[in-house]
């Protein structure tokens, strides 16, 4: 077995303090974990979808405790009666688990087995060195208490030059996030079935998706890894194309009280930048938060490395709940830009663009 390093992980003797706040956190997560464990509460690996290219993959999974599964009912009218309840799973529900802070996490992948460490949160994001070869792969992720689960993996080919990436609130998703009550109401409260998809959008990328062989699709969020499964679950719903999530996890961190949604963007785009330095990225968006600035400082950045920018014009009701736009006129660097209200309206422009093919 390959041990992962821990370096990024693992607690370290010489570091500076944590944060206040981060310490008030670990030691409510102690005392939660002590309690469920009391109660018969297990560890679970909840696994992502992972990516990867010639050679390494990154293997993304958090760690959770949660209740030993209930067997399963005898009569196939109290199975379905069941799934709908675990599928309708209010938001807040998600928030409730108690995260595993750095629990050691056995992967079984391309017939190499590695150990990872997850961070103080119960996640792991790490990358393995292993040769795989490009389409999609699945990887074995468990603990020593845990069941084995299988968690996705796509590996890049090499010779692919196009990819789409995505984000979701107000983009795929209609929640118009700015607004802090409608916020917490759609992220602690609205069942998952009830939430909207954006008209057009998922036809959209589906379309980009098929248009060229083994482009990759990212959604890249700041929203919590808490809701990753109700997420995935909602793309496959409304057939929205497969693809990797890319979320953050909330509350303090090691060196400040909150984390930056702003950071986590811009780190996961260099980032991919720099894994697949071929690749000419669809960067889609809405123009109600901070996307818009987000992908011109990356165009400025890496001109070589996007395709075009395609915002969603949120509706006026929309856009005052979001607190206002900040269109952008002008490309930058050469960079096509697409404005429209919907997927199909941003399908036509991309298709004059020459980024879709008709």
């Amino acid at each position: 077995m390959v041990d992962s390093s821990e370096a990024c992980n693992a607690p370290q003797s010489s570091a500076p303090p944590a944060h206040r706040a981060a310490r008030i956190e670990d030691w409510a997560h102690a005392r939660r974990d002590r309690a469920a464990r009391k109660r018969g509460h297990r560890e679970t690996v909840i696994p992502y979808s992972g990516y990867g290219g010639d050679g390494w993959v990154r293997i993304l999974c958090r760690v959770l405790l949660s209740r030993p599964a209930e067997p399963q009912p005898a009569s196939a009218r109290a199975r379905r009666r069941a799934e709908r309840r675990g599928a309708g799973m209010r938001g807040w529900r998600s928030f409730t688990s108690v995260p595993v802070g750095y629990a050691r996490v056995s992967v079984d992948v391309g017939g190499q087995s590695f150990e990872l460490v997850a961070d103080r949160g119960g996640v792991v994001d790490t990358v393995v060195q292993v040769g795989l070869t490009p389409g999609w792969h699945t990887a074995t992720l468990r603990t020593a208490e845990s069941a084995a689960v299988e968690a996705p993996l796509n590996v890049v080919d090499p010779a692919v030059t196009f990819g789409v990436l995505s984000d979701v609130d107000d983009t795929v998703m209609v929640t118009m996030l700015p607004r802090p009550l409608l916020a917490a109401w759609n992220t602690f409260v609205l069942d998952e079935h009830a939430r909207i998809p954006t008209p057009g959008m998922a036809v959209l990328l589906d379309k980009l998706a098929n248009s060229r062989p083994g482009t990759p699709v990212i959604y890249l969020s700041t929203g919590a890894w808490n809701v990753a499964p109700t997420l995935t679950r909602f793309l496959s719903r409304n057939l929205y194309p497969s693809g990797v999530l890319l979320l953050t996890d909330w509350g303090p961190t090691h060196d400040r009280l909150f984390r930056s949604g702003r950071e986590h963007k811009r780190d996961n785009l260099n980032r991919l930048a720099a894994e697949f330095p071929n690749i000419r990225w669809l960067l889609v968006g809405d123009d109600g938060q901070h996307d818009e600035e987000h992908y011109r400082q990356f165009a400025l950045a890496h001109p070589d490395n996007v395709a075009a920018i395609a915002i969603r014009e949120l509706s006026p009701g929309e856009a005052v709940l979001a607190g206002g736009r900040s269109k952008i006129e002008d490309g930058y660097g050469g960079v096509p830009w697409a404005y429209a209200p919907d997927g199909s309206g941003l399908a036509d422009q991309l298709t004059e663009l020459g980024i879709l093919k008709p």
